[in-house]
């Protein structure tokens, strides 16, 4: 695992992957505006999820902070309530749903780490990012709005790319994660399970469950734990990376 580890996390692996995209950016909340929008769409092949994030980026211009503060977002003219495709079922109007909820995000928080700094774990970080999400996007109604490209954890979703954005995000050991966030340890995250994750870590028997979902997530990161217990989730390069190379 360790060498599978070391073998993935380079600088090489970063040129190919969708994790590019919030390397690209200088500023703190470009930074996490951008892990949080590209991971939303990281399912599928690597290279289309790339393609696909320029297509998305291309829309918001240099500051992805400022489109969204400033509802530039409104430019994005939408007649039947979806818009165009921008990555399999995430459209135009998903990405609209994204900005919105990201302004309450940032009218309510300084930045999107106080939200899963405030919480007791990443778990109820992401209930409360996805309720904040929902309120903004709620209207005048003040009803909330769900997105489907935001996962539930009290349904026992996975939440693999949420999960991914905070691996991202949170973990210090470079250069494929930014460890931007500070106030959260890498030892509180959990694995961005999906179903190439899930399959190589049953094969080197690391996970029994047969189902990817919250439970898998916090069995096999507790798995994890024993080999690396303050960084158990930098073995997700490594599983990442056996799949896609075997």
């Amino acid at each position: 695992m360790d060498r599978l580890y070391h073998e993935i996390n380079t600088q090489e692996f970063i040129l190919n992957d969708p994790v590019q995209f919030p390397h690209r950016y200088s500023k703190k909340r470009d930074k996490e505006i951008a892990a949080f929008l590209v991971a939303t769409i990281a399912w599928g092949r690597r290279d289309l999820i790339v393609k696909s994030a320029e297509k998305m980026f291309s829309l918001m211009g240099p500051s992805l902070y400022t489109f969204i503060i400033e509802e530039k977002y409104r430019k994005i003219k939408i007649d039947d309530g979806r818009g165009r495709s921008i990555h399999r079922t995430f459209f135009e109007g998903d990405l609209l749903y994204f900005c919105k909820g990201f302004r309450a995000c940032y009218a309510e928080y300084d930045s999107l780490e106080t939200i899963f700094s405030a919480p007791r774990d990443i778990w109820e970080g992401i209930e409360l990012i996805r309720e904040t999400m929902a309120l903004g996007n709620g209207g005048k109604s003040k009803m909330p709005v769900y997105s489907r490209h935001i996962a539930n954890p009290a349904a026992n979703s996975a939440c693999k790319r949420l999960n991914l954005a905070l691996r991202w995000l949170v973990r210090r050991e470079g250069p494929v994660d930014l460890g931007l966030w500070k106030s959260i340890s890498p030892s509180s995250l959990f694995i961005p399970l999906d179903l190439h994750v899930g399959n190589v870590a049953r094969r080197f028997g690391l996970l029994e469950r047969k189902s990817n979902d919250r439970k898998a997530v916090i069995s096999l990161t507790e798995k994890l734990r024993e080999f690396c217990p303050e960084d158990p989730v930098k073995y997700d390069l490594a599983l990442f990376g056996y799949g896609i190379n075997s």
